[in-house]
């Protein structure tokens, strides 16, 4: 009988900082010497310098969002960040090189035995740079290309410059411009036409660095009926000061072709978690994305899906957990590009103590379309009576053919349903942990099972003491 395996996960599993003297520092505050920095140590080419010194212009010019969040970005120093830190700029193949604090950091995370066990390649990011990289051989001689954005750069830029910087421009909004100017590691992943990856890639991002700012970029390209899945973690220590984390990830599916994105992220309550992330699915393609945000003190991210082609597809699955003192400010962007183009958003949150959870969505759908469906369902749940929760969509659907459904709920855990458990011999804090992991059930499933697991346990720690 299939067992389920021990991931030994912990709430404060990540929460640990080693002392670490880097080779390569960028120091305090960003201006053009800090774009120089970056682009000397790393060698880059006259073109990525100046697209960096533009990206840091229109980053400088664009005012602060003054909408959601605002009162909670105003907290964020940008003279007080660190930009660039780093122990060697190459990742190594081999865990055995990997230097000793690095390499202890993940094996105390667990992500060598998950390389073993059911993944097909792995990138492991601390700080700036990525300090691992490595993937199966079979998947090397089908021609897949799994490495760092960096290596992307330099060793794939035919394939890597046609796409970068194309599904999010620089000017999208001031943090995918603030990326642009000073992205640092990543993942470049490109699939070759008709090649089905079977298992997961995955990637770990792990800041280590107090008043750090963690910028990295990552690019995928699923040739035409290419298959790929791809996973993501992220941790950070807590820190008295705020650590920021500002990606932009860019996926391209051509024709016929399909890629999963899953996001399990666990920051520290000091993370101010802006990240961009938007996909581009060709004619017959999809793009799916499956969404776990736990922590951070501010989460603010809406993955989308532009449909350029017939017949694509895109898909939101998200959960999003607000403990007090927290806000998780997510959701979905669908544009519907071509005829007969499918896009489904399901979103859970769930909103503890004084936590915020909001969901805002986008679905657009010219009137010169044909055929297009969108079905939207957010559902929200508050453990105590002074937990919040927001629902703001957009839906913007013209043309006699095109169709859309929303659905939203909002319910409080019943005191009956707890009672009930808690008369077969649960304990309150089980029984209210179990009924949360019900709501979100549906969408758990989605997850890969050593990532199922994982989330259910996580879910576990996070409603512990949540009662009363």
């Amino acid at each position: 009988m299939a067992t389920t395996p021990d991931l030994n996960f912990e709430r404060d599993q990540g929460d640990f900082h080693y002392e670490t003297t880097y080779d390569y520092d960028a120091g305090i505050g960003l201006n053009e010497s800090t774009i120089d920095y970056i682009s000397d140590v790393k060698g880059e080419d006259d073109w990525v310098r100046e697209f960096r010194k533009k990206a840091l212009k229109t980053f400088q010019d664009k005012p602060m969002p003054t909408h959601w969040a605002s009162k909670d970005l105003e907290n964020i120093d940008f003279e007080k960040i660190r930009y660039y830190l780093s122990k060697g700029q190459r990742p190594t193949r081999s865990w055995d090189e990997v230097p000793p604090e690095v390499k202890e950091t993940f094996e105390r995370l667990g992500i060598p035995e998950k390389e073993r066990a059911f993944l097909a390649g792995v990138e492991a990011q601390f700080d700036s740079e990525s300090s691992y990289s490595n993937m199966k051989e079979e998947l090397a001689k089908e021609g897949v290309i799994f490495v760092s954005s960096s290596e992307g750069l330099k060793e794939h830029p035919e394939i890597f410059r046609k796409w970068f910087g194309k599904v999010i421009p620089i000017g999208d909004n001031k943090f995918s411009a603030l990326n642009a100017a000073v992205f640092s590691g990543g993942s470049f992943i490109y699939v070759p036409p008709g090649v089905k990856v079977k298992q997961p890639l995955q990637a770990y991002f792990r800041i280590n660095a107090e008043q750090f700012g963690q910028f990295e970029r990552t690019l995928i390209i699923a040739d035409e009926g290419a298959e790929v899945t791809y996973m993501e973690g992220c941790t950070a220590p807590k820190f008295e000061t705020s650590t920021l984390h500002s990606a932009v990830v860019e996926l391209v599916a051509l024709k016929g072709a399909k890629i999963q994105y899953i996001t399990v992220q666990n920051w520290s309550a000091n993370v101010f978690n802006l990240v961009t992330k938007r996909g581009m699915a060709m004619e017959d393609a999809e793009v799916k994305w499956i969404d776990c945000n736990i922590g951070s003190r501010l989460t603010m991210k809406y993955p989308g899906v532009v449909m350029r082609g017939e017949r694509a597809r895109g898909e939101v699955l998200s959960i999003a957990l607000a403990h007090d003192g927290q806000c998780q400010d997510t959701g979905a962007k669908m544009i519907h590009a071509a005829n007969n183009t499918t896009s489904n958003i399901v979103s859970k949150s769930i909103s503890i103590g004084k936590g915020v959870s909001t969901y805002r969505g986008v679905v657009g759908m010219p009137k010169h379309l044909d055929g297009c469906k969108n079905n939207t369902e957010c559902d929200a749940l508050l453990i105590n009576s002074n937990s919040r929760t927001n629902t703001y969509p957009a839906i913007t659907v013209r043309g006699s053919s095109n169709t859309v459904q929303h659905e939203a709920s909002v319910s409080k855990v019943s005191a009956e349903q707890i009672f009930y458990m808690m008369q077969r011999g649960l304990s309150e804090g089980e029984a209210m942990s179990l009924s949360v992991n019900g709501f979100v059930n549906d969408l758990i499933r989605e997850f890969p099972m050593e990532y199922s697991v994982e989330l259910k346990r996580l879910i576990d720690l996070e409603m512990e003491g949540s009662v009363g």
